[in-house]
């Protein structure tokens, strides 16, 4: 697994998580998952979940926090519920999507779907999800609109963003649960993988309080796909 290292000391890393990597072994007991890599790397096999602090979707590449003891563990776990952590998302998605003064909010609760387990969707008494969503650009390609977003989720639901985009009707390219079947072979094609990356985090290191703040650069393989496309 070729995975770099964003920063590191003694309480804590943030790691850069390629696409096409499970986070924790509990998913997938088969392939080598970043819990893997963390227990052999940092050397962190007693620590719950190799001290993976949140998760990214195996698709999905981007910035991960591990913390290094059970104290830090706890704190930065602590700060994700409390919603104290910022996050960022680039997305690219279908369509063009369309806000006030560039910007808009999807309020819409999230469930597990009953009759897909492997899906989630907008279901009335489902849990409470908020993402913002900023409008960057409007892309085009043989007739085909897209529109490059960033989105900060405010909860922390699976599949939050990639549900509310599809629920506003602007599902993510080469989103292979939620695009629609026909939708994702097309994209595929051209754009190879799910355009979402966790560019952007932001929270207090356990120990000093300090504020800690990480920017991760759209990945080599997304931003090639965007080179193929015209700016409107």
């Amino acid at each position: 697994m070729d995975i770099s290292v964003n920063f590191e000391d003694d309480y804590l890393a943030v790691i850069e998580k390629p696409a096409g990597i499970t986070v924790n072994r509990s998913e997938n007991d088969r392939e080598n998952t970043l819990e893997d890599w963390s227990q052999d790397k940092l050397g962190l096999k007693l620590l719950e979940r190799a001290g993976i602090v949140h998760r990214l979707d195996k698709e999905t590449s981007g910035l991960i926090i591990i913390a290094k003891d059970e104290e830090s563990l706890h704190k930065l776990q602590q700060q994700f519920a409390e919603r104290e952590v910022k996050k960022k998302y680039s997305a690219l998605v279908h369509g063009l999507l369309k806000g006030t003064n560039g910007s808009l909010t999807v309020s819409a609760p999230i469930s597990r779907l009953p009759w897909n387990r492997r899906k989630f969707g907008i279901v009335p008494d489902g849990r409470e999800a908020v993402t913002e969503i900023a409008i960057l650009d409007y892309y085009e390609r043989k007739n085909k609109d897209y529109t490059y977003i960033e989105a900060k989720p405010q909860t922390g639901r699976t599949h939050q963003i990639r549900v509310h985009l599809k629920y506003l009707g602007h599902p993510i390219v080469a989103d292979p649960l939620y695009a629609g079947r026909k939708v994702f072979r097309q994209d595929i094609k051209i754009f190879l993988r799910l355009f979402l990356h966790a560019s952007y985090l932001s929270f207090k290191h356990p120990l000093t309080d300090k504020v800690l703040e990480f920017n991760s650069p759209l990945p080599h393989d997304l931003a090639e796909s965007l080179k193929i496309l015209e700016k409107k």
